[in-house]
């Protein structure tokens, strides 16, 4: 019976499912065109980042179809909802990854010159540590990318960027979705950025705050355990680690950290409060962190302008974090404190982090 069982769903999901097609298509003018076969379903809709969810059509095959309009080159998470059932597409392998909710994706591809477009360039490398956190009682990875040309027998030492992502991302979140690696590749390449190191932990003190789901943010003793407990294993466990595996500075002024939503919130934490260990602080639509400004950050005052490099913060427009990230800003300055604020064209995506570390990448170490 469980044979006839497994033998029946097979053959359901693949007459659902199985299609002709390739999906998505990408038309030259930047259109993209959704399909998905499913001919016993009533209403199929994609959901398609950057983009209001659009109802799809069905022709008389069974298969539903939904174009765009010309799009931003960039990639672009999207999945489906078919009779209310969200589901990823399962004719496309490439996949926007995320703890709480994976998505396909689809990649609208631009001129070479943009930041995130592969060239052929000198290609850095990846390399992935995995160590059991003391501080988060688990067993962790951390991601570190090293430039083209990088040696551990030279004796140069090179400047370290910490880079954080956002909550329900995971340590990959950086270079598999943001596509990091290639921005460094690209920009070094051009001699617009500073051959660097750059190091990408897994940005919770505890996961507790991400097994449970999205409801766990709003417990607001869990959020600053998970907070403190992730500067904890950033500064206790990764950087030495870093520091002892990696031709790289020890010296403040070379070591930078910067993050998205939850992970810019944390650069802001940690980089602030740790002015003795960093010299560069970045926050990309920064959220998680409390509105009692004063509190998280005791001892930030005008004195800070001495040691900052350079603080950079950044937010969408259409971002409902802009409000937040807009006072601890008006905050800042009435501390006397100098930093620089970009508000940009976008909502909480990696279409505007993307755009953000390509940005700021080339302010660092100069």
């Amino acid at each position: 019976m469980k044979s006839l069982y497994v033998l029946l769903m097979t053959s359901l999901a693949a007459s659902v499912f199985s299609q002709p097609t390739a999906n998505p298509e990408v038309k030259p003018d930047g259109r993209v065109t959704f399909h998905l076969r499913a001919p016993n379903a009533k209403e199929v809709k994609v959901q398609c980042e950057s983009l209001q969810p659009a109802n799809m059509q069905k022709d008389d095959q069974g298969i539903w179809s939904f174009s765009t309009q010309p799009l931003e080159p960039d990639y672009y998470g999207y999945s489906f909802m078919i009779d209310g059932f969200r589901t990823m597409d399962p004719e496309n392998a490439l996949m926007k990854y995320n703890l709480l909710n994976s998505e396909s994706e689809v990649h609208v591809p631009g001129p070479l010159s943009l930041p995130w477009e592969v060239n052929d360039v000198p290609h850095g490398v990846i390399h992935r540590h995995f160590y059991k956190s003391n501080a988060a009682a688990d067993e962790r990875a951390y991601f570190v990318y090293t430039p083209p040309g990088y040696k551990p027998s030279a004796r140069l030492h090179y400047p370290v960027l910490y880079l954080l992502h956002g909550y329900s991302d995971d340590a990959t979140g950086w270079w598999s979705v943001g596509q990091a690696n290639v921005i460094l590749d690209n920009l070094i390449a051009r001699g617009q950025a500073k051959p660097m190191i750059v190091v990408m932990p897994l940005g919770y003190g505890t996961m507790e705050i991400v097994q449970r789901g999205w409801g766990r943010v709003r417990d607001q003793d869990l959020w600053k355990r998970n907070q403190d407990q992730f500067g904890v294993t950033l500064l206790d466990e990764v950087l030495p680690q870093v520091e002892a595996a990696y031709r790289v500075s020890k010296n403040r002024k070379n070591r930078a950290i910067a993050g998205l939503s939850m992970g810019g919130a944390e650069s802001l934490v940690v980089g602030l409060n740790h002015l003795d260990r960093f010299a560069w602080v970045g926050a990309f639509s920064s959220g998680g962190f409390d509105t009692n400004f004063a509190a998280q950050f005791p001892t930030l005052d005008n004195r800070a302008n001495i040691s900052l490099r350079r603080l950079w913060i950044s937010c969408g427009k259409d971002d409902g974090l802009v409000g937040l990230n807009r006072n601890f800003v008006q905050w800042l300055q009435s501390k006397d404190v100098k930093c620089e604020w970009h508000e940009v064209p976008g909502v909480h995506s990696w279409r505007v982090w993307r755009r953000n570390l390509s940005d700021f990448v080339p302010l660092l170490f100069q």
